[in-house]
């Protein structure tokens, strides 16, 4: 897919699974239950031991299922930047505006979805050809932070990621959120009990509850 595309891909999508695990053959059950689940966008953070293998491993094995793409979160620099995308990521996602890193990121085409806390910030992305931005920490602002955004730049796309749950989810995206990211509400349940089957059910939950949104 094409930059375009695959930013297109996520709107359509509407909710990316943020994997975050402290070890390597956690993460891959977990973004395998997700996958299962429907959720075709996987968010594999940087914090996550052997992170750059799981990133390569899983784009292998989905390879031929176009409808799944993987990207690379938690980025903080440019050279982990691009050896998420060597290792196959297909976005990349930040915790906060890098300008090296989305310089890269233009560079090789491939989409960068910066954080963003503040409506300067947001014009700092726009300026940088970030047509996706991630609302974050979603649960300090809430989905009302969107509607402040969006007055002056009704033209950015907005992300929101941390705090998203079943429950506040229509909410988010009332607000003007173009897609979400699910993280810990996705895993918790796993990491408590130990069932990992539990993720695939929440995420069946997610995809039946954005197609009610759709409708």
């Amino acid at each position: 897919m094409s930059k375009s595309e695959i930013l297109q891909h996520i709107k359509e999508q509407k909710l990316i699974a943020v994997i975050r695990a402290k070890e390597a053959n956690q993460a891959l059950a977990y973004c395998e239950e997700a996958i299962k689940g429907g959720l075709k966008i996987i968010e594999i953070t940087m914090t996550t031991p052997g992170a750059l293998e799981l990133i390569h491993t899983i784009s292998n094995k989905y390879k031929d299922d176009p409808r799944v793409v993987i990207g690379a979160g938690t980025i903080l620099d440019p050279i982990s930047a691009r050896l998420a995308m060597i290792n196959g990521a297909k976005f990349i996602v930040s915790p906060s505006f890098n300008e090296e890193v989305v310089k890269l990121c233009n560079l090789y085409q491939v989409p960068i979805i910066p954080g963003v806390m503040t409506v300067n910030e947001a014009v700092q992305a726009l300026q940088a050809d970030c047509s996706l931005v991630k609302l974050f920490p979603g649960d300090v602002y809430g989905p009302k932070m969107i509607k402040s955004i969006k007055g002056p730049l009704p033209q950015l796309d907005v992300m929101p990621t941390g705090g998203v749950d079943i429950l506040n989810i229509a909410n988010w995206f009332k607000a003007g959120a173009v897609a979400v990211g699910i993280g810990s509400d996705l895993t918790s349940e796993a990491v408590e009990t130990g069932d990992i089957s539990t993720i695939q059910t929440k995420a069946e939950s997610y995809v039946s509850e954005v197609k009610k949104i759709k409708e």
